[in-house]
């Protein structure tokens, strides 16, 4: 499609100001005329020279998954099989929630030759996303038509929970880097751990881990040493309901549970240990039944990526339910959502009846806006109400908090930027402690 260029209705809009002065002035009325004339004469030869333009093609590089919140180069690729240089701009179809400061591109691609464009997007939601037709607005020989056409293909990428960190904590992991990690190596009391191997005794080892066999053969102390347990299950239950829509920081509520719940995954995998996933509060309802080995992140990767939060509330007693349907055999259960005060009534007795079979484990994720608002100076009536509001929530929240511990139910609270550290912490207590 031929459509006038911004030059060309410039140029109208001066030869109508000419007609308004010819108007005014009568002497003014052959300039008006004969410029109309030159006008005509160059829009139709320009036009005409248009449509034998060759058409500028254009072909995209789409990466093949990419990361919530962080930012991509893009590779694309413009082709000119003309004669001459082409003046184009050039627009993409960038999926919902992908943006770009670098469109719309204008440049020119040298005849006979191509053009590399490396385009900056950044996505700001997860989900599968669908790339459309490159727009190109090809200039004339004049300027003053564009050619506008679509080249290129349809593709389609994924968005990924933004899985930095995760890779980060890897890289220290392998160096066995654990303080810097802030993850804490626990010793737990008690032998309900695996058999790892003889070694020589040390100062501090108990009587009972002597092992008097060996002992005898080596004529010296040989101790035992334990492990953690492996081949233990982890089911991780993601709240998908409304409560965790607010935003925190540039990522949403949800989006920082799901960041924590991966290294949990990471950590876990690693210890030899199953990984289940599992959401509510939402239609339909998902399950992935338990995986093993590192290799499995990716598998809970392509599982999670596209969890979104719903508008509907998150029910407990489902979650409860479905859990101990799908999976009997007892696991350490990690509910992630945002406590309220009001969720007691309806959040203990389901949680209780899951403890029967499973340990579980409360993570909740505590708001950096309410938080805020207790650290700011009080100076007007109205900040102090904010203030006592906000310090009366979350002393409720502490209150429903204690009772959930009382109960045995293990409780985490913490920032977006605390909650995986948290969690990682309390994984590696509960199996150092013999508790799952």
């Amino acid at each position: 499609m031929t459509v006038p260029s911004p030059r060309f209705i410039r140029l109208l809009l001066l030869w109508f100001l000419l007609g308004v002065a010819a108007c005014l002035w009568p002497l003014m009325l052959p300039v008006w005329q004969v410029s109309g004339g030159l006008l005509l004469a160059a829009a139709v030869t320009d036009w005409l020279l248009s449509l034998g333009q060759p058409r500028i093609t254009g072909a995209r590089t789409t990466p093949g998954r990419m990361a919530l919140g962080v930012e991509e180069e893009v590779l694309y690729v413009l082709k000119n099989p003309g004669k001459l240089p082409a003046r184009v701009t050039v627009m993409d179809t960038l999926p919902f929630g992908v943006q770009s400061q670098d469109f719309p591109w204008t440049g020119t691609v040298p005849a006979h030759g191509f053009t590399r464009l490396e385009m900056r997007l950044q996505p700001s939601e997860r989900g599968a996303a669908d790339f459309g037709l490159i727009h190109v607005s090809h200039g004339s020989p004049l300027s003053l038509w564009a050619r506008r056409s679509r080249t290129g293909e349809t593709s389609q990428t994924r968005i990924y929970p933004n899985y930095e960190p995760v890779v980060r904590f890897a890289l220290l992991s392998l160096l066995d880097n654990q303080a810097q990690m802030g993850i804490r190596h626990l010793n737990r009391p008690g032998l309900s751990r695996e058999f790892r191997q003889l070694r020589e005794y040390q100062d501090g080892d108990p009587l009972s881990r002597i092992d008097w066999k060996a002992t005898s053969r080596q004529t010296r102390l040989i101790s035992r040493e334990y492990e953690e347990q492996r081949n233990q299950t982890i089911i991780l239950a993601v709240d998908c309901g409304r409560r965790l829509r607010a935003m925190d920081g540039g990522l949403t509520q949800f989006d920082h549970c799901l960041n924590s719940l991966l290294l949990l995954s990471f950590i876990a995998l690693r210890q030899g240990d199953h990984v289940g996933v599992m959401s509510f509060g939402c239609e339909p309802a998902r399950w992935l039944p338990p995986v093993k080995g590192p290799h499995s992140m990716t598998t809970i990767l392509n599982h999670l990526y596209d969890y979104q939060p719903g508008n509907g509330p998150g029910d407990f007693s489902e979650a409860a339910e479905t859990i101990l349907i799908r999976w009997p055999r007892r696991a350490l259960v990690v509910i992630a959502t945002n406590l309220r005060s009001e969720d007691e009534t309806h959040l203990l007795p389901p949680l209780l009846n899951l403890r029967k079979k499973h340990l579980v484990v409360l993570a909740s994720l505590r708001e950096r806006g309410v938080t805020a608002r207790i650290e700011e100076p009080v100076t007007q009536l109205h900040e102090a109400v904010g203030f006592a509001s906000a310090h009366r929530y979350f002393e409720e929240r502490a209150q429903v908090l204690e009772r959930l511990r009382r109960a045995g139910i293990h409780t985490v609270d913490a920032h977006a930027a605390d909650l995986p550290i948290a969690l990682g912490n309390l994984y590696v207590s509960i199996k150092k402690r013999g508790l799952l």
